[in-house]
């Protein structure tokens, strides 16, 4: 005759299956798997989109003008300043004229779109700290409105003065892998 296999838990078993269990679970859901291509971005905003000029800007100390470009949900950012004023050396403002460079990710959330990137070289490899202007994490939410098919407002919450740009050259989202 042969006897049942039978197993009695006692409490702390089961409080040790509980808790491991728990952790499993919370673990499985509350972890998820990146994926495996960029985003697909805003299609509105898919291409490169320049400022011209700004109202009154002969009469401004400083002012900056901004070129972009949008693939799938990356940005990359151009922005040229000028300023009548020297507020450091020289060897840098370049007699009141230089240029920035940021490269990131966007995101847009109704009319808000956020930019978050770094402050890049000219060929957009990552910057050293130090040296002349900016340099690590660029952040900055702008209201957007979409005056026209190629034309856009990007209004910064961080500036009074608006960026106008007008589209130079459409292009599509082809995300690549990460």
């Amino acid at each position: 005759m042969q006897i049942p296999l039978s197993f009695k838990l006692s409490p702390f078993t089961s409080k040790t299956a509980f808790c491991f269990l728990f952790f499993v679970l919370s673990f499985t859901i509350g972890c998820g798997i990146n994926p495996d291509l960029q985003g697909k971005g805003e299609v509105y905003l898919q291409g490169e989109w320049q400022q011209d000029s700004l109202p009154m800007q002969k009469k401004l100390l400083d002012y900056s003008i901004y070129h972009l470009k949008f693939n799938c949900d990356s940005f990359y950012m151009q922005i040229n300043s000028f300023s009548k004023v020297n507020n450091g050396a020289d060897t840098c403002m370049n007699s009141g004229r230089w240029t920035e460079y940021v490269k990131g990710s966007y995101q847009q959330r109704n009319d808000t779109l956020h930019l978050r990137g770094q402050f890049c070289n000219a060929n957009y490899s990552l910057k050293n700290e130090g040296g002349c202007f900016r340099s690590g994490i660029y952040q900055e939410f702008f209201k957007v409105s979409k005056k026209t098919d190629s034309l856009v407002q990007f209004s910064s919450i961080s500036n009074v003065i608006p960026i106008n740009a007008h589209l130079i050259k459409r292009s599509t989202c082809n995300p690549k892998p990460l």
